[in-house]
């Protein structure tokens, strides 16, 4: 196909509201450097990050409510950037060094910037944020990150699992979620706590979740063994209900907030609490007591390693997960596809593709 010069893209232009992201339809399409392939997106999902990088709030270790990007280590973020992680597309251009024969593959784009040669993820970055990512009609990568999926979902089903499950995975690894033990899930109908649920049963796990009132249904469906509803009640004592009384291996949270004290009291002795989020509020108060009379372990987690994607994509070739489309929007649409995003009256994942035409 012939490449044209111009694209439309979402440009991020700086930290603030809806206003500081931009529709454009005159933007450079990128040409792929040495090591590197273009693709044709088809179709990128959406995820908390998008809207806390664009607010800026990510705070600093010194002051929690300062405007600051995602990463702390060494600010990488330029404007204007294009974001966007979970992209799918196909290549239509190779760099120097890339086999052409790849030409033609659809892929699904691995967005993290490894920035290491092993699987520790401290200098970890990712596309969206270090560099352009998928709100855009063309997108350059590194061809290591553009993976061949073996299945026949559709560009958009296959676009709801990178990040999200990537992260939900990541989670579990860290927390060493096996066979037969129990996960509390907050946040559960979003695009990370529905990916869990289905992470969770793949290792043989048993999941509970805790959802918004409404969507207990579809938390059972997605794989849910039981479901907490959200406010409604006294949190540990629902649990405890929803478990029969068996106890609670390991938390998920990507709520925090005033939930953040109850979610250590539902945890068994020796049990572990993992993060990737805080949707409630990122400060929350801790009673070290519960801590260390408890022996917990406290983990954050964010993004994944190339062995925890390796194993997602296993997941999607052996059907282990399935993907959960809360919604389509067009490109042009996009401050109405962040918006529904923030108001999450959905379950799973809202993807955003390219105009027709």
């Amino acid at each position: 196909m012939t490449i044209p010069e111009k694209m439309a893209a979402v440009l991020l232009t700086g930290h603030g509201g809806l206003e500081k992201l931009v529709y454009d339809r005159d933007v450079p399409v990128p040409k792929p450097a040495q090591g590197e392939v273009l693709i044709r997106v088809t179709a990128c999902g959406m995820n908390n990050t998008d809207v806390w990088v664009r607010e800026g709030a990510y705070g600093t270790e010194d002051d929690p409510s300062a405007v600051s990007t995602w990463r702390r280590q060494g600010n990488t973020l330029t404007f204007p950037r294009i974001q966007g992680t979970d992209t799918v597309g196909h290549i239509i251009g190779v760099g120097a060094g890339v086999e052409p024969g790849r030409i033609g593959e659809r892929v699904m784009v691995d967005f993290s910037i490894y920035n290491r040669d092993d699987d520790s993820l401290a200098d970890i970055d990712y596309m969206g944020h270090g560099r352009d990512g998928g709100y855009a009609e063309y997108m350059a990568l590194p061809a290591e990150n553009a993976h061949v999926v073996a299945t026949d979902l559709s560009d958009v089903e296959l676009a709801t699992f990178c990040c999200a499950y990537l992260t939900g995975e990541r989670m579990l690894e860290r927390a060493r979620l096996v066979a037969g033990e129990r996960v509390l899930v907050t946040g559960a109908s979003g695009g990370v706590g529905s990916a869990i649920i289905q992470l969770a049963r793949a290792r043989g796990a048993i999941p509970i979740a805790v959802a918004g009132p409404g969507k207990e249904a579809a938390m059972i469906d997605v794989g849910a063994e039981a479901v907490v509803t959200r406010g409604k009640g006294d949190l540990v004592e629902a649990v405890h209900s929803a478990g029969r009384g068996q106890p609670i291996d390991v938390v998920a949270d990507l709520v925090g907030g005033p939930l953040f004290n109850d979610l250590l009291k539902v945890l068994r002795p020796e049990g572990r609490y993992t993060t990737a989020g805080a949707i409630a509020g990122p400060v929350v108060q801790l009673d070290l007591r519960t801590m260390y009379l408890k022996q917990l372990e406290l983990h954050g987690s964010s993004q994944g390693s190339r062995a925890d994607f390796r194993r997602l994509i296993g997941y999607i070739e052996s059907r282990k997960i399935r993907p959960l489309v809360g919604g389509v929007y067009p490109l042009s649409d996009f401050h109405r596809a962040q918006t529904e995003f923030m108001a999450k009256n959905f379950v799973g994942k809202l993807v955003v593709v390219p105009d027709e035409g």
